[in-house]
């Protein structure tokens, strides 16, 4: 399977994380480097992190942490490789200036600052409409 970036090809990017449906909070991969990525989500109104048409925080963190998953999967994809399932290990900070509703569509840059024996220091920057709207810093671990 080849694909090119960007992709929001479904099928391709669920095949690069553990989660499955209804549990996906990635749809689209921008950009990739060694240390970067730039992910997409679009906010369905059956989303099991939507109320009210609000998308909660909890799932601002899981699409977060998806896209981590994202960057690892991708990895694996360019060295021909399955890739390994993964875990948050620590949230060092999650902020939310607001909540995205249904309909936007959200960018998040992952920046990858340290990665040690499978454990993985990133920072992640999500906006909305080229606006910043959440931020974290979290550690993950492969399995």
């Amino acid at each position: 399977m080849e694909n090119r970036l960007p992709t929001s090809d479904q099928n391709f990017v669920e095949s690069l994380i553990p989660q499955r449906s209804p549990f996906v909070m990635v749809n689209e991969i921008a950009e990739y480097s060694e240390s970067h990525l730039i992910s997409g989500f679009e906010i369905k109104e059956d989303n099991i992190f939507v109320q009210n048409g609000i998308f909660q925080a909890s799932g601002m963190i899981e699409h977060q942490a998806q896209s981590v998953a994202l960057h690892t999967g991708y990895k694996y994809y360019l060295l021909g490789k399955d890739a390994p399932t993964g875990y948050i290990g620590a949230i060092k900070s999650f902020e939310a200036e607001a909540l995205p509703k249904v309909g936007d569509h959200l960018k998040s840059e992952v920046t990858i600052l340290n990665e040690v024996m499978g454990v993985t220091l990133v920072n992640i920057i999500t906006k909305l409409n080229d606006v910043e709207i959440a931020n974290s810093q979290m550690k993950t671990v492969v399995k």
